[in-house]
């Protein structure tokens, strides 16, 4: 048995490197990081920053939280990458990605984007500039919970909830009520996909001791608690409009991403293909659907 795996592990190696010849390293480097799940944290910082300057934010704030947000990203994604280097090679869903680039090349990167994130953080203001490292180590310590505690879904959901805080403060100066409750939502609209994620490594991150909620409470209890984040979530995105005197524009929206976050519960998570589309259509739907709607209700007048 462990032969066969061995060889079918062998051969999806030599299949990835087939395909990774038809990238070039740029290419594999986003492969890496995967750098299309920006979309997840993104439009909740940059909807953040909306509210916060009450209309456009200026245009060298902006890129500066831009710029933040691809080196703080980029970096938590490098060093869960070197964290689990060895530990992705003996998963099947991801035993390809010490393929991509080196070992040193990832801990070369992960320097660089971890000085270009503090560096972009003392341009925009002091307080960012202090919380920066605070920032980096949230975002890092996601990258090892799973050796201790199953609550790790939580965790990164902590990860992505920075963004919002820290585009807030980017604008404002200070922290406010309005982006903590973002925040939560944040936290567990990101905990309860990531546990729907997950079901697709019960089998190894049991054989491997790995902690994790779906391996302690089974996948179909932590599906029915995803199902519970989610509502969660939805009552945080209302009470955030609440706090943050958001208008009908914004309100009219949440229909849209009720039938979002239903839809993501609906698919069969048997099924490989359908955990793919949960995670990324409904999700990046739910993130686009918010910005749109705050940036409606902030800008249109």
């Amino acid at each position: 048995m462990d032969t066969n795996r061995h060889e079918r592990t062998c051969e999806l190696e030599r299949s990835t490197v087939e395909g990774i010849g038809l990238g070039g390293p740029a290419s594999r480097f986003l492969r890496l990081i995967r750098f299309s799940h920006t979309v997840f944290a993104l439009p909740f910082a940059l909807g953040a920053l909306v509210v916060a300057a009450n209309g456009w934010p200026s245009l060298r704030t902006l890129l500066l939280v831009l710029v933040c947000m691809v080196f703080a990203r980029t970096g938590a994604m490098l060093f869960n990458r070197l964290v689990d280097w060895s530990l992705d090679q003996r998963n099947p869903r991801t035993a390809s990605r010490h393929l991509l680039i080196s070992k040193f090349a990832a801990s070369l990167l992960l320097v660089l984007s971890s000085a270009g994130f503090v560096l972009a953080a003392a341009a925009i203001n002091r307080l960012t500039f202090i919380l920066a490292p605070v920032a980096l180590f949230v975002i890092f310590f996601y990258s090892v919970t799973k050796r201790f505690t199953s609550a790790t879904h939580f965790f990164l959901g902590l990860a992505l909830a920075v963004a919002p805080i820290g585009a807030w403060i980017a604008q404002s100066g200070r922290i406010d009520v309005a982006p903590l409750v973002l925040a939560a939502g944040v936290i567990c609209w990101v905990a309860g996909f990531d546990l729907i994620y997950a079901t697709q490594d019960y089998d190894f991150d049991r054989r491997e001791g790995i902690r994790s909620l779906v391996v302690k409470l089974g996948i179909v209890r932590s599906l029915r608690l995803a199902q519970l984040l989610h509502l969660i979530t939805f009552v945080a995105l209302i009470a955030f409009g609440l706090v943050a005197r958001l208008g009908p524009l914004y309100y009219w929206s949440m229909p849209l991403i009720a039938v979002a976050l239903v839809y993501e519960h609906k698919i069969d998570k048997l099924n490989v293909a359908g955990i793919n589309r949960a995670f990324f259509q409904s999700n990046v739907f739910v993130s686009a659907v918010f910005l749109v709607a705050v940036c409606a209700d902030r800008l249109i007048r």
